[in-house]
């Protein structure tokens, strides 16, 4: 096995820094998909989230800093998306109209040879449809703790440092937002009426 897939991501970062393209391209692949996911369960806005994932990866790319202190990359990395994330909705005020757009043919890898079964395609659809309307009926705290945790695969401590936020105060809204997404997930007429 190539070492540079077993290095952990402070070593690629390095790599990287020392000219390694390579080491740019395997955080890249690890990352890319849980970060684009992230942010567009953060905003509601495909089109935007590809904005701020591309100016995240960017500012990466600029950067000569590396995380502080204990923080992970995947933790800097994040809080680099975040900050680029409020920024905009600063600048341009917060919007309220929610779209999805999950590009998976640019973000996610296809399975190959997986028939195309109407059926399933429909029901998959409605799945999504379905969390959606779950996420959105979360308050913004519960989601974004919810959101890092489930696509960021972040460590409730991570979370904290991110968000600034306690310990015990990130495990309530994660907590509740878990019970209020079984709750919403578990009834589909109770979807249906949050998305109504």
């Amino acid at each position: 096995m190539n070492a540079i897939l077993t290095d952990d991501d402070a070593a690629l970062l390095r790599r990287y820094r020392n000219g390694d393209a390579e080491a740019f391209g395997v955080l890249y692949a690890r990352h890319r998909l849980g970060l684009y996911r992230f942010l567009c369960g953060l905003c509601g806005d495909g089109t935007l989230a590809e904005e701020i994932f591309q100016e995240t990866w960017l500012n990466l790319i600029r950067s000569e800093s590396s995380p502080l202190g204990q923080a992970s990359f995947k933790t800097w990395l994040y809080q680099i998306a975040r900050n680029r994330l409020i920024d905009h909705w600063r600048k341009h005020g917060r919007l309220q109209g929610r779209e999805e757009a999950f590009d998976e043919a640019l973000h996610g890898e296809a399975l190959a040879g997986e028939s195309q079964d109407p059926e399933r395609e429909l029901s998959l659809s409605q799945d999504q449809q379905r969390l959606r309307a779950a996420l959105d009926e979360l308050p913004g705290e519960q989601r974004e703790v919810f959101l890092l945790r489930a696509h960021g695969d972040l460590e409730l401590t991570e979370i904290a440092e991110l968000t600034r936020t306690p310990a015990e105060t990130v495990k309530s809204r994660l907590r509740y937002a878990l019970q209020k997404l079984r709750r919403l997930l578990a009834d589909p007429a109770a979807a249906e009426e949050v998305s109504a």
